[in-house]
């Protein structure tokens, strides 16, 4: 039975507070550790479900092929769990940039499964879309897990971790970092010793991507040069966004004031619960 309504999910960025980069598989894949945390900035998916059997985007991205679009590809596979003439049509409020290291793109598909596993009511458990939204690129699953947490072995080994709920300011470079540019670079870290959860969260934290990535983006590198003198600031993902962790949003809000005309930035608050979970317990408490 369709649950009808029109529903505007959330889809929230991610920050990698740290990535470290332990090994190379022998199938070309990087094992890391690192850690998510969901922040408040979000694109929107305007979700009618239907019973045409078709899957439509009404603002597909431009210059991405609508086969291509990680929305329609996850709603495509969940298809293949529902009645043959359920369909749905949805609309894509983008706020999060492409390329960008917040995984947008896997965010999206992961409330899309989220989002059409609820209005088709299919019951499947999280596990299940994690291990859908796997086939979809390796940052899906944390989306669906809805819960900040260190990820081990290519991102699938998730494990729940509450870190501060900082301030931050998310700094967007004006290029796009290409992730497999980033790990098939020659100068690339990829043997930084495994440690304990105990030990990851001891703090000062790094990304082993960052400086092949501001090797080969000088964009990135400006940014981060602008806002170290600020505050503490990093590469998150494999770029091209990087954070500065603050004490509190109004502190964040003076520097952007300061930001110069070159460089696009905006404040967020870290959240260690999704707020897509948060929407579907409460959806699931009025049912």
């Amino acid at each position: 039975m369709l649950n009808s309504d029109t529903i505007r999910w959330p889809a929230p960025a991610k920050l990698n507070l740290f990535l470290y980069i332990t090994g190379q598989r022998s199938d070309g894949y990087h094992e890391l550790q690192t850690l998510f945390q969901f922040i408040d900035r979000c694109d929107y998916l305007i979700i009618t479900p239907n019973h045409s059997g078709q899957i439509t985007l009404a603002n597909n991205i431009i210059d991405v092929p609508l086969t291509d679009n990680l929305i329609y590809k996850a709603a495509m596979l969940l298809k293949q769990y529902a009645p043959i003439d359920y369909g749905a049509n949805i609309q894509i409020e983008k706020n999060l940039p492409m390329g960008g290291g917040l995984g947008g793109g896997s965010s999206d598909a992961a409330t899309t499964l989220i989002a059409l596993n609820y209005h088709w009511d299919l019951n499947l458990k999280s596990e299940k879309l994690a291990e859908i939204g796997l086939k979809l690129g390796a940052d899906v699953p944390i989306f669906v897990f809805g819960k900040s947490a260190i990820a081990e072995g290519v991102g699938e080994r998730l494990t729940a971790i509450n870190p501060p709920e900082n301030s931050y300011l998310v700094a967007v470079p004006t290029c796009h970092v290409s992730t497999p540019k980033v790990f098939n670079d020659p100068s690339l870290t990829r043997n930084t010793t495994k440690k304990s959860h105990q030990n990851l969260m001891a703090k000062n934290w790094s990304n082993d991507c960052e400086p092949c990535v501001k090797n080969n983006y000088p964009e990135v590198a400006k940014a981060i040069d602008w806002l170290v003198e600020y505050a503490p600031t990093r590469l998150t993902g494999t770029g091209a966004c990087v954070f500065s962790t603050l004490t509190t949003l109004d502190e964040a809000q003076v520097i952007i004031k300061n930001a110069p005309s070159w460089l696009n930035t905006f404040a967020a608050k870290g959240l260690n619960n999704s707020p897509v979970n948060e929407l579907l317990s409460t959806l699931k408490l009025k049912s």
